[in-house]
């Protein structure tokens, strides 16, 4: 069942929402070469406590972490390790949830590591924009089917690949509900979108193949390829009119430094 959110659901995930924005813009000013993904997972704790914030996907399905920090050719779901430093030339992905008096907002940034390659600059773009293509149909009326085919279309227009294995979800007091929002055309409109409705939109793609695996630890998701993977996610709250990004209410750095590079 798709829950519509009351006016004062709304308002606790649009005030989770800013805390996870500028929590994700203080920690993209820390990432850089000598940096452990441990060490970042701990700021951002502390940054979203120091706002108000609640880390809600620290030990969910007893995951280790804040945060799933995956490098480079890990998809999602990376464990944030004191052994595993960044260094020039990487791409990082940082994918936490915080809540605030109980609900919810969750987003993914993947941020360059110094001087990245063309490729990463590109599979970064990539991911970013299917977001944004799929945000252009999350409109009142419409089905989900038309958010899931415009992100998928666009990623295999620009000949990468996309995950199949995992997908989006709605959020609200917990951060999984219904309904699962895969990233590519389901060949069936799904359920209608109606205002009140919050969905986490998520792009996981990698600039080759789309067939992954886990590792051996139970979490990290690779391709098989090895090649360059990006992550890129926001809470949107479906409205009478424009969709509202409750995770980015203002300027995103992140996007701005990796779409400038």
């Amino acid at each position: 069942m798709i829950e519509i959110k009351s006016k004062r659901e709304i308002e606790l995930m649009r005030e989770a929402g800013k805390i996870l924005f500028e929590m994700h813009n203080r920690l993209g000013e820390k990432i850089a070469p000598g940096i452990s993904t441990k060490e970042l997972d701990e700021l951002a704790e502390g940054i979203m406590r120091k706002l108000g914030g609640f880390p809600s996907m620290k030990g969910l399905y007893d995951f280790p972490g804040t945060c799933c920090i995956s490098v480079n050719e890990e998809v999602i779901h990376g464990i944030p390790d004191r052994h595993v430093i960044l260094k020039d030339g990487d791409i990082v992905s940082i994918d936490t949830c915080t809540s605030y008096h109980g609900y919810n907002a969750d987003a993914t940034r993947t941020w360059a590591v110094g001087e990245i390659s063309e490729d990463a600059k590109r599979v970064i773009r990539v991911c970013q924009q299917s977001f944004f293509e799929g945000m252009k149909q999350a409109v009142a009326g419409n089905h989900l089917n038309d958010i899931t085919s415009a992100i998928g279309n666009y990623v295999e227009s620009q000949g990468c690949g996309i995950l199949r294995e995992y997908c989006g979800h709605g959020i609200g007091a917990e951060i999984h509900q219904d309904p699962e929002i895969p990233n590519y055309d389901m060949h069936r409109k799904g359920p209608k979108l109606c205002a009140g409705m919050t969905l986490a939109v998520e792009p996981m793609i990698t600039s080759g193949s789309p067939i992954c695996h886990t590792r051996d630890n139970g979490w990290n998701v690779v391709p098989d390829d090895g090649s360059l993977s990006c992550h890129y996610e926001n809470t949107i709250l479906i409205t009478d009119g424009e969709p509202e990004l409750l995770t980015m209410p203002g300027e995103d750095k992140s996007l701005l430094i990796t779409l400038n590079k």
